[in-house]
């Protein structure tokens, strides 16, 4: 009996049990979104450069188990998805033939199959859209996962999924396609992921240092709506450390987002490209999203 608690324990998360749920305009670790957004990029005109799109995303999309220092959300991939998130950052262990899906030590009881398949079935519902997709070895350092990647695209999705070139794409270009931003060494899957202008400054010691990370947010959003057009800029909101777990810097970090997104709200139409997030709420992914209207 005891062990059956301590697994039940593991599979909900330590938080889980000791918390209650928070649902706040800028940070939600309750299991539903407030509302969706599934169909937001079918106004989007065609001919938009992706790198000119403004968009939500979550770090470590599928990291949903293991207590404090691994849980980074609580909405399953679907919710995910279907509340507006159109990045998804999503960790691989290569391990007997596998990829499961982990944050770094914390096994997330899921596969990169099914990760795919989510994203197959949500494309197929709301061709309007794309989704980017950050893949990255996790807690295996074999080098060597391109051929079990191709392998798991053909087993749970379909090779004409994918957009199959460094090239940033239009939104025309992109609907119905995952984008694959590739992470690890290989023949070329999609777009490298070292070719966006990135600000994931991820190491938060402790409390104390939440300012160091919002200066760092705040001036790569800052840079973004005058940045080089021709790359997607992506910045992490999130972050972690010894003392500081992902909830507590969520808690922190996101509301100052969500004033500063407010702040600017009288200027739409510009660009702040990915804003990727730890426990997301849906009306700041819903002002994400806004920054795409016209003026």
């Amino acid at each position: 009996m005891q062990n059956l608690v301590l697994k039940l324990m593991f599979l909900m998360g330590v938080t889980g049990l000791c918390h209650g749920a928070i649902q706040r305009p800028d940070y939600d670790d309750t299991p539903n979104p407030q509302f969706l957004n599934p169909s937001w990029m079918v106004n989007i005109p065609d001919e938009r450069p992706l790198s000119e799109v403004t968009m939500p995303g979550t770090h470590n999309t599928m990291a949903f188990y293991g207590g404090v220092y691994s849980e980074c959300q609580t909405w399953s991939l679907a919710s995910q998805l279907r509340a507006g998130v159109r990045f998804l950052d999503v960790r691989v262990r290569h391990i007997n033939g596998n990829l499961t899906i982990h944050h770094g030590v914390s096994y997330q009881w899921a596969h990169f199959g099914q990760v795919l398949e989510g994203v197959v079935d949500f494309l197929k519902s709301f061709p309007s859209e794309t989704v980017l997709m950050r893949l990255k070895e996790e807690y295996s350092e074999t080098n060597n996962i391109y051929g079990i990647v191709v392998d798991f695209i053909h087993r749970f999705a379909h090779w004409d999924l994918l957009w199959h070139s460094r090239r940033v794409p239009t939104m025309g270009e992109a609907r119905g396609k995952l984008i694959i931003l590739q992470n690890f060494v290989g023949p070329d899957l999609g777009m490298r992921y070292d070719s966006l202008d990135i600000a994931d400054y991820w190491k938060v010691p402790t409390l104390a240092q939440v300012e160091d990370k919002w200066q760092s947010v705040y001036k790569h959003l800052e840079a973004a709506p005058t940045g080089n057009m021709d790359r997607i800029f992506l910045t992490y909101s999130s972050g972690a450390g010894v003392l500081a777990h992902p909830r507590a810097v969520a808690l922190r970090v996101n509301p100052q987002l969500y004033d500063y997104l407010l702040s600017n709200m009288a200027i739409r139409n510009q660009r702040f490209g990915i804003i990727c997030m730890d426990f997301p709420a849906a009306p700041i992914i819903q002002m994400i999203i806004d920054f795409q209207l016209e003026k």
